[in-house]
């Protein structure tokens, strides 16, 4: 491998590394229930800007990693990102063409197919049912994308030398 494609993928592991560790530090209580989704954010953006190199895969792997990070259900997280991974790499393409706040509306959709799979699986290990507050973080997730993909794609760049 050359070693532009190992900065590569050392940017892409340390950006879902940072992702969860946001994703895993503690918050106010007043606060926590707006808790973006850091990592569907992080995995959604690389499999539209590197869908060659990021899918389905990297994001199984990133949900388990999530799953034991987190404590919860093992296969839970890996299962809704996996599913957004791949919708996000076969519609790449169509979404790159539109403007940002246009992606954004496809961002909240697929962060919105997250915590419904997310929900399915609480509700089918018996597991309480969460309140209403489950889903704001998929509105926070659709005003955070615009800002998100711009340093993003700045950090990527920088590394990459372009």
């Amino acid at each position: 491998m050359s070693a532009g494609a190992w900065r590569n993928i050392w940017t892409v592991v340390l950006s879902l590394a940072l992702a969860m560790f946001l994703t895993i530090l503690p918050m106010p209580a007043a606060v926590e229930d707006f808790r973006p989704q850091w990592v569907p954010l992080t995995i959604i953006f690389w499999c539209l800007t590197r869908p060659e190199q990021v899918g389905v895969f990297w994001a199984f792997g990133t949900g388990l990693t999530l799953d034991v990070l987190a404590g919860s259900l093992l296969g839970q997280q890996a299962l809704g990102l996996s599913v957004i991974a791949y919708a996000a790499v076969i519609l790449h393409a169509r979404i790159r063409l539109f403007p940002l706040w246009q992606q954004s509306l496809f961002v909240w959709v697929l962060l919105l197919v997250e915590r419904l799979l997310t929900l399915w699986v609480l509700g089918a290990t018996g597991q309480p049912l969460p309140t209403l507050t489950y889903w704001l973080p998929t509105f926070v997730g659709l005003l955070l994308w615009p800002w998100l993909f711009v340093v993003l794609t700045a950090i990527e760049q920088r590394l990459n030398g372009r």
